[in-house]
């Protein structure tokens, strides 16, 4: 057996989204404080005898989050945090809702492929590989469009109603890059901006007063 071929066998378990769980579930248990995303592997499970079926029902995404006034997007991300019946599973899911018109911005989930079922509506919706080809169609009520981890996608509303969309990932903390706010809003040097773009010294301006870091509501 080749060296290469033993550290490729060696590094192999490493490349799966979540850890294995090695118990049937693990509810934390926090006492009466929240649940905070980073601290979830310090958590203790709840005893046993102590989880209700209540631990593994979930009812956050039964109507639409805030929509935002620009993108006409509303996005609900549901993971260990809002819902602890998740943790160790090795998923989370979100609701996405769009005005018509409404769009998800280019985006991508550094840990997590994404499969989005359309609930109603009709979306124009994609990715872009790392070749740069763009795959990208209209899918419609009960059609289910897979966008591989890492690879940026987006979704437009396309149709004169309300769309809506639930998303489901392969990690309990897919991570979240927006784009247009991280690359216009997250504080990178001008020149390098200006240079990378061809943009002048007023129209990045213009781009980093729409993009500086607010409170958003998009969240796939």
């Amino acid at each position: 057996m080749t060296t290469s071929l033993l550290l490729f066998l060696f590094f192999l378990p490493l490349v799966k989204p979540d850890s294995d769980p090695v118990q049937d579930y693990c509810v934390p248990d926090t006492g009466s404080s929240p649940v905070e995303l980073t601290k979830l592997s310090s958590y203790p499970c709840k005893n046993p005898p102590n989880v209700t079926a209540g631990d593994f029902v979930f009812s956050g995404i039964l109507s639409p989050g805030n929509f935002s006034a620009e993108t006409g997007f509303a996005g609900i991300s549901v993971n260990p945090v809002q819902f602890p019946g998740l943790n160790t599973l090795g998923m989370s899911f979100a609701r996405a809702d769009f005005q018509p018109g409404g769009v998800n911005p280019p985006h991508y989930h550094p840990r997590a492929t994404e499969t989005a079922l359309v609930l109603s509506g009709k979306v124009y919706s994609g990715f872009v590989d790392s070749t740069g080809r763009v795959h990208a169609r209209v899918i419609e009520k009960g059609e289910v469009m897979v966008f591989p981890k890492g690879m940026v996608h987006f979704q437009l509303n396309v149709g004169k109603s309300m769309a809506t969309i639930y998303g489901s990932f392969n990690s309990q903390n897919p991570g979240l890059i927006r784009l247009p706010v991280t690359v216009f809003g997250s504080g990178i040097r001008d020149a390098v901006l200006e240079k990378a773009f061809g943009l002048t010294e007023e129209e990045l301006e213009k781009l980093k007063k729409r993009f500086e870091p607010k409170d958003l509501v998009v969240d796939d």
